[in-house]
């Protein structure tokens, strides 16, 4: 696993499209190895790189809420957190706002909790008048590689 430290300065730059930031005091690392490129602040970690974007991690979004979102009823709840994508039946409440190929969170409609990150397939007004068929995909949920690192 290869470690980069970085500046603060450098990482609030690159994530400032989430509204979040950090104090020149926290202390932020790159972690590589073959499958991911996690950042890591204060040993906590907080974002990940999909495609070459970053993307906020599940823990990060249980203490801040930076992505819109989506609500599944409990039926798709076991799916969600094995890694299947999100198919439009299984939703109940869909954020305004989402574009195409954004990055969102997939929250269970009892708990509120984030149970995984996804890249939308559809805005939410094609999610909306969608029928059927997948909506999004699942990139990063509770058990998953990612997951257990943090």
């Amino acid at each position: 696993m290869k470690s980069t430290p970085w500046k603060v300065k450098e990482l609030n730059r690159k994530i400032e499209h989430f509204e979040v930031s950090y104090h020149k005091k926290d202390q932020v690392v790159l972690l590589e190895d073959d499958k991911h490129k996690l950042i890591m602040v204060n040993k906590k970690p907080e974002f990940f790189y999909y495609e070459g974007k970053i993307v906020p991690t599940l823990k990060l979004l249980q203490d801040k809420e930076v992505l819109k979102k989506i609500t599944v009823d409990m039926g798709a709840v076991k799916f969600v957190v094995n890694g299947a994508d999100i198919m439009r039946p299984g939703i109940v409440e869909i954020e305004d706002g989402i574009e195409k190929e954004g990055f969102i969170v997939i929250i269970d409609v009892n708990n509120k909790k984030p149970l995984a990150v996804g890249v939308a397939l559809l805005s939410s007004e094609e999610m909306r008048s969608s029928g059927g068929g997948k909506v999004i995909k699942n990139i990063h949920y509770v058990g998953d590689d990612l997951w257990k690192r943090e």
